[in-house]
């Protein structure tokens, strides 16, 4: 809690009088574990010296002792912490870490980024004014950093890192693949090469949908995926359900075959 050298969010040396109770916390973010209300971060004016415990309207230096209360001071977000580059972006209305020149406001997306994405991103409206659609807390004013899939819609660093661990590889909003999944469809080709279906229906056809270009298209079935005639990607499902009736034995051995393949449509053992 408090000391001088902040918490375990910010480095500073002053505690926040909250507009809302009037109680002194180091930050709003302890405020708002121990109250059952949140603190407006643009509503503080006033702040406590850590050092001299005098009570004083919200700057970046101490008028009684001088102490610095943080080596960055935001006197729209009343944020103090020790130097990490950040900034305030207006349009965002919030400070952001930086250093400022390596970021840039997409207003479209209503959003800092990296300007490694500027022109090289799909814009999504206001896009990080949802929530994450894995954790589903807040992205626009989180301290944890957020990642932009190739589709353009916003994960959680954490929630993205958690999700590759896992396997899932598609956005859980537009089901869109969440990286290069390339040398995995090329995997799968060799696996389909290698496992010939059953002469029965070795000229079976399905209608998929490709989550990743759009396409509408028929293609040949194979129980380890369907491969878009379009852009070649397996993250394709069916238009319908597809039910494959098919004996055990010959399951269990595609199953083996594909047991790294997660692109399966279900299979009935009979």
């Amino acid at each position: 809690m408090a000391s001088p050298a902040g918490c375990e969010h910010y480095v500073r040396s002053c505690l926040l009088k909250a507009p809302c109770c009037g109680k002194l916390y180091v930050c709003r973010l302890c405020h708002d574990a121990e109250e059952n209300h949140q603190m407006d971060r643009f509503r503080v004016r006033e702040v406590q010296c850590s050092e001299c415990q005098t009570v004083q309207q919200a700057q970046q230096t101490c008028q009684q002792c001088n102490v610095q209360f943080g080596e960055y001071y935001c006197d729209i977000c009343h944020l103090f912490d020790k130097d990490k580059k950040q900034y305030h972006c207006q349009p965002c209305g919030i400070c952001r870490i930086g250093p400022r020149e390596k970021y840039f406001h997409c207003e479209k997306c209503n959003l800092c980024l990296a300007q490694d994405l500027l022109g090289n991103h799909k814009c999504v409206e206001n896009v990080s004014r949802q929530n994450c659609p894995v954790c589903m807390e807040d992205i626009h004013t989180s301290r944890i950093g957020a990642h932009v899939l190739p589709c353009g819609h916003l994960l959680h660093k954490t929630c993205f890192d958690d999700m590759v661990r896992t396997g899932a590889y598609r956005c859980p909003l537009c089901m869109h693949s969440a990286w290069s999944m390339e040398d995995h469809w090329d995997q799968i080709d060799k696996e389909i090469a290698q496992s010939p279906m059953p002469t029965e229906y070795q000229g079976a056809t399905v209608k998929i949908i490709c989550n990743d270009c759009q396409a509408h298209c028929t293609v040949p079935f194979h129980v380890l995926g369907m491969k878009c005639s379009s852009c070649g990607s397996y993250n394709t499902p069916p238009w319908a359900k597809v039910r494959v009736t098919m004996c055990q034995d010959c399951v269990k051995a595609f199953l083996a075959r594909g047991s790294n393949n997660a692109f399966s449509p279900g299979i009935s053992a009979v």
